[in-house]
C-alpha cells in the first residue's frame, strides 16, 4: 500500500516538476543553470516522500576551479531522485537521444541544455562529443556522463566506456569521480525509509598533457578507485540502515 502511494505521488510530482521546469526553461533555454536547477526540482521533495535518505560527502565536485568531466556509477531510473541534489553549478549531461521523446521530460531534458546522443549515427555521435569537447574549453560547462552506458544493479562496476575520458583528454579537463553507495537492489517502497544512500565525490583526476595512448591506464585507474569506493560505501550504508518493519 505504501508502495503505490509512493508511486503515485511520484508520477504526479514529476508531471508538476517537469511543467515547472518547462517554465523556466523556456525563460532561459539551454542555459547551462537549467540542468542544475530542474535536478534539485525532481530530487530534494522526491527523497522525502519516497523515504530515500541520502548522505553526501562531496567536497571534491566543488573545488575544481575550472570545467570538468564527472564520471558516476549507473543504478537505476531512480538515480535523477538519488543524485539530482548534487548536481553542480553550469553542468549538463549526456543522454540517449530517445530521451527526447519522453512526454514532458524528454523536452525539458533537451531544453535544459543537456546533450543528446545519437549512438546508431556514428557522424552524429562524433559531432556531439566534439560539441561537448568545445563546451569543456571555451564555454566552462562541465559533462555529467554515465560511464557504464547503461543501468547496473549488479555488484560490480561495468567496464567503463570511452567517451568521457575522449573528451576529458581533448579538453585537458579534470575528471572527477562521483561515487553512489549500490541502492538500486536493496530499494523497499514499502518501508518508510525505503533506502540509505551514500555519495561520495573523490579527488580530480588531471588529464593535462595526456594523449589518446594514455586512455586504457586512465580508465582502469577511475574504474579501480571507483570500484573501490563504492564497495566502502554500500557497506557503510548497509550497516546504517534501520531493520525493516516486521523484525
Amino acid at each position: 500500500m505504501l508502495s503505490a502511494l509512493r508511486l503515485f505521488l511520484l508520477c504526479a510530482y514529476s508531471a508538476l516538476a517537469s511543467l515547472t521546469g518547462l517554465f523556466l526553461c523556456l525563460l532561459h533555454p539551454f542555459n547551462p543553470e537549467n540542468t542544475r536547477r530542474c535536478a534539485r526540482l525532481f530530487a530534494l521533495p522526491s527523497q522525502r516522500f519516497l523515504g530515500i535518505r541520502v548522505e553526501t560527502d562531496i567536497e571534491e565536485l566543488h573545488k575544481p576551479a575550472q570545467a570538468c568531466v564527472i564520471v558516476a556509477n549507473h543504478q537505476s531510473n531512480y538515480d535523477l531522485f538519488v543524485l539530482g541534489g548534487v548536481v553542480p553549478p553550469r553542468t549538463v549531461s549526456l543522454g540517449k537521444k530517445s530521451l527526447k521523446w519522453i512526454p514532458l521530460f524528454g523536452q525539458l531534458y533537451w531544453l535544459a541544455g543537456n546533450v543528446l546522443l545519437d549512438r546508431g549515427n556514428a557522424i552524429r555521435a562524433k559531432q556531439a562529443m566534439l560539441t561537448t569537447t568545445e563546451a569543456l574549453r571555451d564555454r566552462q560547462v562541465s559533462i555529467w556522463v554515465f560511464p557504464e552506458g547503461t543501468r547496473n544493479p549488479g555488484p560490480q562496476l561495468l567496464p567503463l566506456k570511452k567517451g568521457a575520458f575522449q573528451m576529458a583528454i581533448a579538453a585537458g579537463a579534470l575528471i572527477v569521480p562521483v561515487c553512489v553507495s549500490r541502492y538500486a537492489k536493496a530499494l523497499d517502497l514499502n518501508q518508510l525509509e525505503s533506502v540509505h544512500v551514500k555519495i561520495r565525490a573523490l579527488p580530480a583526476i588531471p588529464t593535462a598533457g595526456m594523449t589518446l595512448d594514455d586512455m586504457p591506464a586512465l580508465m582502469e585507474r577511475c574504474r579501480a578507485q571507483m570500484a573501490a569506493v563504492i564497495d566502502e560505501l554500500s557497506s557503510e550504508a548497509a550497516d546504517a540502515a534501520p531493520a525493516p518493519l516486521g523484525r
